[in-house]
């Protein structure tokens, strides 16, 4: 049979390979074309994450351009605020401003004020500016006390002059200068644009440079100063401003805004970058960086907003900062443009890769399973023809030996009737053979009549036990050996085809006789509760492997070295029979003691 099947084994294997070359290289296909949608996705989402990142750098750079005047006017002018500034030249923060105070634990600049208000500031030195400037300080006193609004004028001046000539220590200079502008306040009659531009806003030098005002002053050298000294000359410095009407608060808002340390912003910067604690920071040179305080979240807002106006982004578009870095390289910024519309076109996309491959596969298994189909198809075919032929060489075998007994059987009875001799046995032979050729074309003809569908039953309420009786005389008929049948059946009474059922228990005792090795053939039928009926023999037995096989077309098991005549349908028959009668039959127990069949058929067919 293999040879007869090489030939289409060889063409199924050949068309298989054709055919998963062909679903291979569609798949490939598909593939690619997954391939180009997720680039082309991939392309968009990059194109607008660069977009986003232009737009959110040139933001912080207009940022930080736009501040630029308040940063230098902060620098200049130490009543400038400071507020979202920074500055950091040589690796010292100059903005937000850093008190600085000197750490010494003695008050000098108070301890000054003290004896230059009571009178007993003295100097060493007669050669030290600060001599000088004492006698000065005490000529615009004597003046006011005098109430010469002339001479304390030109004192003040003169004063003024020495400052402009002198750099004093600053726990001299603003202590004097307070007294000064104390003692002008409360005995004089100060012109108050002078006041205010000696308190605040300073005054020019007549060389091309300026005086500050004390306000400024006491700001600008605060580093000279210890913490007890700055909080009493800022308090001093106060009173005196309102007195004098000259503008305070930003003065004491600049005081507390100074910090204790310097922001925790990294030391070095590659280029510009933001930082995650809320600045944006760009070096200039290698010892300057400018910043200005930004909120991030804000400004990925604004843009989110931006590129939705658009149209860049859907109503669900958003733009996000990814990575956890305190500081962020603007050439590198991590931002990521996420929105539901793409992760659904990569969803449809995946899920049409999916299907397509599904496809495929659902392909490639309809191949698989279509040639092995075939293969089955057509080794069924030549398996049912060789079945077939040893049918027909079975059959044709087994009508021979009847007939070429039968007419031998003739023959010898012709010749023995004209010789007169004795051939009283003769008759009943030849009948018991013609009895087996019939049975043998009746089980051909009822199995072909029940395969085809064109035997219907006529039930009609049948006696078991009549049944046995009738299998009992059929024994004693064509049995060439002897066979004892017991039975059990009680007054069962089934609603079933009486030749079919005839038929059957035939078919299981010839079955019985021919694959048995003992004398004499033991047979028991008996009835059990449940419409069973159960058929026993002392027969050689059943492989349990066999079990099922038995009950197939054209099956026949060795006789233990003998040939078992028989067409190999019988149990395939009985099996048809109980179908018709919508029962079971089945093998429930079997050894080299014998073999026990049962019946089982349905309730309805017990009476």
């Amino acid at each position: 049979m293999l040879r007869r099947l090489l030939p289409m084994l060889v063409a199924l294997l050949l068309g298989l390979v054709g055919l998963g070359w062909g679903l291979g290289y569609l798949h490939r296909i598909f593939a690619n074309e997954r391939e180009d949608a997720r680039l082309s996705l991939d392309s968009r989402r990059e194109a607008l994450e660069q977009y986003a990142r232009a737009s959110l750098t040139q933001s912080l750079h207009d940022k930080l351009e736009a501040a630029k005047p308040a940063l230098e006017a902060a620098v200049a002018d130490p009543l400038a605020p400071d507020t979202g500034l920074y500055l950091r030249e040589r690796g010292t923060q100059v903005l937000p401003r850093l008190a600085l105070h000197d750490t010494g634990d003695v008050s000098p600049a108070r301890e000054r004020y003290a004896r230059l208000r009571a009178g007993t500031e003295v100097s060493e030195d007669p050669e030290d500016p600060w001599a000088e400037r004492l006698v000065r300080t005490r000529a615009v006193e004597l003046a006011l006390a005098r109430g010469d609004r002339r001479a304390s004028t030109v004192a003040l001046m003169a004063l003024l002059q020495h400052r402009s000539q002198y750099v004093l220590a600053s726990t001299r200079d603003v202590p004097g200068l307070l007294v000064v502008l104390e003692s002008l306040a409360e005995r004089g009659d100060p012109v108050p644009q002078l006041m205010q531009a000696l308190v605040r806003d300073g005054l020019a030098d007549g060389k091309g440079g300026r005086l500050d005002g004390l306000q400024r002053l006491l700001l600008s050298r605060r580093s000279r100063f210890t913490p007890v000294d700055f909080q009493f000359l800022l308090e001093r410095v106060a009173a005196l401003s309102t007195k004098v009407g000259a503008p305070v608060d930003d003065f004491e808002s600049r005081a507390r805004e100074l910090t204790a340390r310097p922001l925790p912003l990294p030391a070095f910067l590659p280029g510009p970058a933001l930082v995650r604690a809320g600045w944006y920071l760009e070096p200039r040179g290698g010892n300057q960086v400018r910043g200005v305080a930004v909120d991030a979240s804000e400004l990925l807002e604004s843009l989110t907003r931006e590129m939705r106006e658009r149209g860049l982004l859907d109503t669900e578009g958003k733009v996000r900062l990814l990575g956890d870095a305190a500081v962020l390289s603007l050439d590198a910024l991590p931002l990521s443009v996420a929105t539901p519309e793409w992760a659904r076109a990569q969803a449809a996309l995946e899920s049409r890769y999916r299907l397509k491959t599904g496809m495929v596969v659902l392909c490639a298994g309809l191949a698989l399973g279509i040639a092995a189909l075939a293969f089955l198809a057509q080794h069924r075919k030549y398996r049912f023809l060789e079945l077939k032929s040893d049918f027909v060489a079975t059959v044709s075998h087994e009508l021979r030996t009847p007939l070429a007994s039968i007419r031998l059987l003739a023959e010898t009875l012709e010749w023995r009737l004209a010789e007169g001799t004795d051939a009283r046995d003769y008759p009943a032979r030849i009948v018991r053979e013609a009895d087996g050729l019939g049975f043998l074309v009746e089980n051909l003809l009822s199995f072909n009549r029940i395969d085809k569908g064109r035997w219907v039953p006529r039930l009609e309420p049948v006696r078991l036990d009549e049944l046995v009786s009738l299998l009992r005389r059929d024994l004693e008929a064509w049995s060439k050996i002897p066979v004892e049948l017991e039975a059990e059946v009680g007054e069962l009474e089934l609603r079933a085809d009486a030749q079919l059922l005839r038929l059957l228990l035939s078919n299981l005792a010839r079955n019985a006789c021919a694959y048995n090795t003992r004398v004499p053939v033991r047979l028991r039928v008996e009835a059990l509760p449940g419409g069973r009926v159960r058929f026993s023999d002392n027969g050689v037995g059943i492989a349990p492997g066999d079990w099922e096989r038995v009950f197939g077309e054209f099956v026949r098991l060795p006789g233990q070295g003998r040939e078992v005549p028989g067409s190999g349908l019988g149990l395939a028959l009985c099996r048809r029979i109980m179908r018709l009668h919508s029962g079971t039959l089945r093998v429930v127990a079997s050894s080299s003691e014998g073999t026990t069949f049962e019946l089982s058929f349905s309730p309805n067919a017990t009476l």
